[in-house]
C-alpha cells in the first residue's frame, strides 16, 4: 500500500516536511525549495506519513526521498491545515532542518529540480503563500 492509500474520504491525511536551511552555494543561509512537475509548483519538501510513522520520522524520510539530503531535525516550525485535491482534511507539520556535513541536494522521486535560494528568492519563488509564511516563521528567531 502506498502512503495515503486506504484513507477514507473524510479521514485526516497526515503529512510532514522540512524547511531546510543550509549554506547553499554562497555559504550564506539559504532555503532549499523543490519543483514538482506533477503540479508545476515550487514548494517545500513534504509528503504523506505512512501508517504508524511519527511525523518527525516522516519529515526526515520525505526530505531524503525528494532531495537526497540526510538532515538533522530541529524544532517544529508550523502546522498547515487545508483540504487536499480530493477534499480530505490534510495536516502538514513542518520542521526546521539542517543538512548533514557534505550532503548534496539532488532532485529525486516526484521532484525534478531543487534549488538553494536566499530567503528573499525563496519567498518570491514559492508557489503557495502558506509556504512563504512557513519560511518566514522558520527564519524568525
Amino acid at each position: 500500500m502506498q502512503a495515503g492509500e486506504g484513507v477514507s474520504p473524510r479521514e485526516l491525511v497526515r503529512a510532514a516536511g522540512g524547511v531546510i536551511v543550509g549554506p547553499g552555494r554562497s555559504r550564506r543561509a539559504e532555503i532549499l525549495v523543490v519543483h514538482r512537475p506533477r503540479y508545476d509548483d515550487w514548494t517545500l519538501p513534504k509528503g504523506k506519513c505512512n501508517p504508524g510513522e511519527s511525523d518527525e520520522a516522516c519529515a526526515l524520510r520525505e526530505v531524503e526521498e525528494e532531495t537526497g539530503l540526510v538532515c538533522e531535525l530541529g524544532d517544529e516550525v508550523a502546522v498547515a491545515e487545508y483540504e487536499d485535491g480530493a477534499g480530505r482534511p490534510k495536516r502538514v507539520r513542518y520542521f526546521a532542518m539542517t543538512p548533514r556535513e557534505g550532503a548534496e541536494a539532488a532532485a529525486r522521486n516526484e521532484v525534478d529540480a531543487v534549488r538553494w535560494l536566499t530567503p528573499q528568492e525563496a519567498l518570491e519563488t514559492l508557489t503557495y503563500g502558506r509556504d512563504a509564511e512557513i519560511v518566514k516563521r522558520a527564519l524568525t528567531p
